[in-house]
């Protein structure tokens, strides 16, 4: 039986002048998605950019921004204070100290992350939290106790050398090796975690060729080990002495008692002499920020055309290295820098805190009658300018966060989940704050928030503000790194089975990311607790934090015990604040997220 094939009707001819409808080409983007990321990028443009702008504007201005006058009279008169001798002592004492304090930092950290990461000493998960106490100590309080523990005069140990029968001061904090030693203890962390990382990925297979051709396990070390460490070591070290170059509140605590002049000391001293030299200041001030990204630069080249990999596919776990003898004495070491960074500090608070006099002759006077008084701790922290304080903090440093983990959660998903238009540049803008010191941000944001016609400055809204601003790119780069690892897979299915965009990113990669956004959170208080220098610039008597309660009441001197009441208050707040990330990012929400 033959099958009578069915003719099929040719397709029409297309009439001409007929609209037909034209498929969206793979790939575009609706203008609306472009345009999506604009006004965001306006915002943060804005708030970091600005203050930016201020400080250049005031470099070559006649006059500062004040309401009313943005200072437009164009001058290059200001110039003429970086040749000025104090500017030049300033530098260098700069220099000196940066130096000096990172190379002792990256032997401290260096030595106790080899020590974690490589070898079997004694206790190396205690060893590992040695490691990292420190960072959660802020340094400015750290300077605060060794001010008690090591002035000339009337510092602790000395007091305790003269009991002893050693006249004159064996320990004088107030000093170039002082100052270097306080910023080491406590900058030390951050080569600790880097160098960490970087020695237990490290492939055991290189060290063993090493073994196999003779060389003895610590020659191997120092020709293989070390050299493969370089980045972490030189990232570390970068990151710490930036850091340490810019510090304000430890040199204003212990280097300008001693009469050593650095550059944000400097800045700050400009800014505070009647009449004020902010013009000069915004000049240092640039000088600040060139040198930082100068030797960002530098670090940046020096690695750049250099491969340090060791880690491959295949699965790597570097071996332990005996020790022997030295077991017991490396975990004494460790124990030392734990007592000179942590416990020592806490402990000359503590004692000052409770001590009916600020000073003492000696050791034996506390078994006077009445030398020890208990209840001024009570009343310290029970005070009104305490209560007002600490509940400032709290309210500034919760909406800090809230709205700082907010912002860099929707910063990163546009930059790393959209095409939006100026992509590139919200992510730029975002980690301007990381390159600029934040004396000179402090600064910047002063002269914004008095010239705009906004009623924030005098508020909690413009320290909000300022936290927002220098701890953007923390914020982003804790949220971006999460968004990165996570598949859109699940987000993208949601919108095909009808969901809209904002309902699948609240629903799904929110969730997904409630370990990373916690995270960010808890950071972001973190350092809103420690800020210092910024809130200087910006309090007022109605809006001063538990950070510039504390620096105001060691600076009057007449207040140390209450001071040291209320830093030890602060201590005890920032622990727990480092104990929390570890509590709730442990779960099996982080593990499976």
């Amino acid at each position: 039986m033959t099958t009578t094939p069915v003719p099929t009707r040719p397709p029409a001819a297309a009439t001409p002048g007929a609209a037909s409808p034209r498929p969206r080409r793979r790939g575009t983007v609706p203008w609306r998605t472009r345009l999506l990321g604009l006004p965001l990028l306006a915002l943060i443009a804005f708030l970091v950019l600005v203050p930016v702008g201020f400080i250049i504007l005031a470099a070559f201005s006649s006059d500062v921004p004040r309401p009313g006058s943005t200072g437009l009279e164009f001058t290059l008169d200001n110039l003429r204070v970086l040749v000025a001798e104090g500017v030049t002592a300033a530098t260098v004492n700069s220099l000196v100290i940066a130096v000096g304090a990172t190379a002792l930092a990256l032997l401290i950290g260096g030595a106790l992350a080899f020590a974690a990461a490589r070898t079997d000493v004694r206790a190396r998960g205690f060893l590992y939290l040695i490691g990292l106490m420190p960072l959660f100590l802020p340094s400015y309080v750290g300077a605060l106790a060794w001010s008690i523990l090591g002035s000339p005069g009337a510092g602790l140990i000395n007091v305790g050398f003269r009991d002893l029968g050693i006249t004159g001061p064996v320990v004088d904090v107030y000093s170039y090796g002082g100052v270097i030693v306080v910023m080491a203890m406590y900058y030390a962390p951050y080569a600790f975690l880097m160098i960490h990382g970087s020695m237990a990925l490290m492939n055991p297979d290189l060290e063993d060729a090493a073994g196999v051709h003779g060389s003895p396990t610590w020659r191997a070390l120092r020709m293989v080990t070390l050299p493969l460490s370089l980045p972490a070591v030189l990232g570390s070290g970068l990151l710490i002495f930036v850091l340490v170059f810019e510090n304000f509140p430890v040199s204003q605590v212990l280097a300008t008692p001693g009469g050593i002049d650095t550059l944000p000391t400097f800045i700050y001293k400009l800014m505070n002499t009647t009449p004020s030299r902010g013009n000069e200041a915004a000049v240092v001030a640039i000088a600040l920020v060139v040198v930082v990204v100068l030797v960002t630069w530098m670090q940046r080249r020096f690695l750049a055309s250099r491969s340090f990999t060791t880690v491959s596919g295949k699965g790597v776990k570097p071996r332990a290295i005996a020790l022997g003898k030295w077991r017991t004495p490396v975990l004494l070491a460790a124990l030392a820098y734990f007592s000179l960074s942590i416990v020592l500090p806490l402990l000359a608070l503590l004692l000052s805190a409770v001590r009916s006099s600020p000073y003492m002759r000696s050791f034996a006077s506390l078994a006077d009658p009445g030398a020890i008084d208990i209840t001024s701790f009570v009343a310290a922290v029970s005070s009104d300018g305490f209560l007002g304080a600490t509940t400032n903090s709290v309210v500034v440093s919760v909406a800090a966060a809230a709205l700082g983990t907010a912002l860099a959660f929707v910063v990163a998903y546009l930059v790393y989940r959209t095409r939006t238009w100026g992509r590139g540049a919200l992510e730029g803008i975002s980690m301007v704050p990381l390159a600029i010191p934040h004396v000179v941000l402090g600064i910047g944001l002063l002269w914004t928030w008095l010239v705009m016609p906004l009623p924030v400055y005098g508020t909690l809204g413009v320290l909000i503000i300022g936290f927002l601003v220098v701890q953007m790119p923390q914020g982003f780069r804790g949220i971006a790194s999460s968004i990165r690892s996570l598949d859109r897979d699940l987000e993208d299915s949601a919108v095909m089975l009808g969901a809209r965009r904002s309902k699948a990113v609240a629903w799904i990669t929110v969730p997904l990311l409630r370990v990373a956004v916690l995270s960010t959170f808890l950071l972001l208080l973190m350092l809103s607790m420690r800020e210092l220098t910024v809130p200087l610039f910006l309090y007022t008597t109605d809006t001063e934090i538990l950070s510039i309660a504390i620096y105001d009441q060691f600076e009057n001197g007449g207040a140390l015990r209450e001071a040291s009441a209320t830093a030890l208050v602060y201590c005890a707040i920032m622990f727990l604040l480092s104990y929390l990330p570890r509590r709730f990012g442990a779960g099996s929400g982080g593990r499976n997220a």
